[in-house]
């Protein structure tokens, strides 16, 4: 079963319990996968629906500092639920650990050193480590990385 099917039997589940939360969310992330869709013209796949939830999901942690700044405790709850949901949706996490360890074998892999490299790194790890790890993560170790 594809990812984008799961979310559809999600749906289709949220609808049958009447989860009115849930089913709002996961009718947004088919809303964007289906933009996606057709704006590019292709079929997405599980890792560009897993960078689209990966998105989806920044896009609703800087919404809820906005809130949170401007004392909407409300909304910031609203967001934070639908977190939760999007966040069924991807795959386990690396550790802090493995994200070093990962970043330390393509830095030798490029045989990069210095600042001047980070541009290289960080595209070579964002394609191996999308959805895998948080990708302010992955920046900050190839920073410590390069800066040895």
């Amino acid at each position: 079963m594809t990812l984008k099917e799961r979310i559809t039997e999600d749906m289709k589940a949220a609808m049958r319990a009447k989860d009115a939360e849930r089913l709002s969310t996961i009718r947004m992330l088919l809303a964007a996968c289906k933009q996606r869709e057709v704006d590019e013209r292709i079929e997405l796949d599980d890792a560009a629906i897993v960078g689209l939830v990966d998105k989806l999901i920044k896009q609703r942690k800087d919404s809820i500092t906005a809130f949170t700044q401007g004392g909407r405790s409300d909304l910031a709850a609203k967001e934070s639920a639908e977190i939760q949901v999007l966040q069924a949706y991807l795959p386990q996490r690396m550790s802090a650990d493995e994200v070093n360890a990962a970043v330390a074998a393509i830095v030798a892999s490029l045989g990069a050193a210095g600042p001047g490299d980070m541009g290289k790194v960080m595209a070579a790890a964002k394609a191996q480590l999308v959805g895998k790890a948080e990708m302010a993560a992955v920046s900050a170790a190839v920073k410590l990385a390069l800066a040895k």
